[in-house]
């Protein structure tokens, strides 16, 4: 049951979203619970902004949705696992996901390039 989530002092949940056909790690991001009851009813992701203080759509500007397909809890009811099909890429950066960098000791190391301009995807910011 929704009421057994467990929200930190914010009113936010951890979310996570892989990819739902190969399990790769997208991206994280923050949900509350009317963004989860967004996600639900409209079975797009949509997520809390901590920046922006509001309700940010996935997609909104860049085109690039998640299509919700399962929303899974953890043992503690602390965070979800939001299983999606990404349409593009996931990152603002233009990578299919926002783990594309690695530590090598003290240094970050670009393991994935992007799969779409930035540039292009955001000139509306």
């Amino acid at each position: 049951m929704i009421e057994q989530l467990k929200f930190n002092a914010d009113g936010l949940i951890c979310a996570i979203a892989v990819d739902a056909d190969n399990g790769a790690v997208l991206m994280q991001a923050w949900m509350n619970l009317e963004a989860i009851k967004v996600s639900i009813a409209e079975n797009h992701v949509c997520y809390y902004s901590r920046s922006r203080k509001k309700l940010w759509r996935k997609g909104e500007q860049s085109g690039n949705r998640q299509k919700l397909r399962e929303i899974r809890v953890d043992c503690d009811n602390d965070c979800l696992l939001l299983l999606v099909e990404q349409q593009g890429a996931a990152c603002h950066t233009g990578t299919k996901s926002c783990f594309y960098r690695k530590l090598d000791g003290d240094n970050l190391v670009t393991i994935a390039e992007p799969i779409q301009d930035a540039a292009q995807l955001y000139n509306n910011i």
